[in-house]
């Protein structure tokens, strides 16, 4: 007689599943507010929709992964930031739009289910919920044997946020002669990687625990340096109109990000000088032997969230910021960025 076979002779293991929706719920639940109306683990997460403070709310949602940052989560065996990276990742996007966030759901995807790095990667994802007073109101983790290498997983976010229609930013009144201004980050955030392992490992064949002096750090703790969210140095300045654009400076740089926003008829004129580029970037600068282009198209080189305001408003703003550059200006052009 055949002997039976389980799911779990096919590389499927319900009960660690189990045991990480477990330890998911009890994680999710310390960002549960007045509106999270259901539980994880329900087939769909429901949230208050009203908005008594709106007069016309404007919902805004938008879905973004890590990259191969993943891969220096998985050389260095810490999981708990990236979650935390992506969180961040999606709240700028839709900041960028006057938007606050409202809750949050998580993808996770891996070959062989480990209850302790999927715990940890969602100890990151209710982090950076918490901190973004945003709730984590639902996801998945899909176990699939044979699709991931060992020891490697996906993750992929997916936010709704809400701004009111007339408090919409979306950089339809700049105009030639506004100010740049700029709030750093804090390493590559989540873009560039690629380029940035191969420069790393392949090249200077770093480690993800060698030490590198001119930074200070290792190899692996320079990648993993996280992405910062902006909501809460912005968040006092959304309902002032002062703010006529933003951008994200995330994949493809400060020159392709920045003309997302710009009207047709102006573009800007940066000025590299204006700020101190962090080492990292001239370290892989030089590793590769990369051109100027290709560094401000790949990296985002310390910037990572632009602001483009009036020069009668830049003073409140900067005052507001406190730690900011200005770093150029609007021109007129044909919707390009000049460094």
């Amino acid at each position: 007689m055949t002997k039976p076979i389980s799911y779990s002779d096919a590389g499927v293991d319900i009960d660690a599943a189990t045991r990480a929706t477990d330890r998911i719920k009890e994680l999710a639940r310390r960002t549960f507010n007045e509106r999270t109306l259901s539980e994880i683990g329900s087939f769909g997460g429901m949230f208050d929709g009203a908005f008594p403070g709106l007069k016309q709310p404007v919902l805004v949602a938008s879905a973004d992964g890590v990259g191969t940052k993943l891969k220096i989560a998985f050389a260095t065996g810490v999981h708990n930031t990236v979650g935390r990276d992506l969180v961040n990742h999606c709240v700028n996007d839709i900041l960028v739009q006057g938007a606050r966030p409202l809750f949050f759901l998580d993808y996770i995807a891996t070959g062989k289910l480990s209850p302790d790095v999927v715990a940890s990667i969602i100890e990151g994802v209710t982090n950076g919920c918490r901190e973004n007073g945003c709730v984590l109101l639902g996801g998945e983790t899909a176990e699939m044997p044979g699709f991931y290498s060992e020891g490697e997983y996906d993750i992929a976010g997916f936010i709704v946020g809400v701004v009111d229609r007339e408090k919409i930013i979306d950089g339809k009144t700049i105009a030639p002669g506004d100010v740049l201004l700029a709030l750093p980050s804090a390493g590559l955030h989540t873009n560039g990687y690629s380029l940035a392992r191969k420069l790393f490992f392949e090249v200077a064949g770093y480690e993800a625990h060698t030490q590198i002096d001119e930074l200070g750090m290792t190899a692996g703790e320079a990648l993993l340096l996280p992405h910062l969210s902006y909501l809460k140095p912005l968040d006092g300045l959304l309902d002032q109109g002062v703010i006529k654009g933003l951008a994200h400076i995330t994949g493809g740089g400060l020159t392709d990000n920045i003309p997302r926003i710009l009207p047709e008829g102006t573009a800007v004129k940066i000025d590299k000088d204006s700020w101190a580029t962090p080492p990292l970037f001239e370290l892989l600068r030089r590793l590769g032997n990369v051109s100027e282009t290709e560094m401000y198209r790949t990296f985002n080189m310390g910037i990572g969230m632009v602001i483009v305001c009036s020069p009668s408003d830049s003073d409140v703003i900067e005052s507001h910021l406190q730690a900011c550059y200005r770093i150029g200006e609007v021109v007129t052009g044909n919707r390009e960025v000049l460094i």
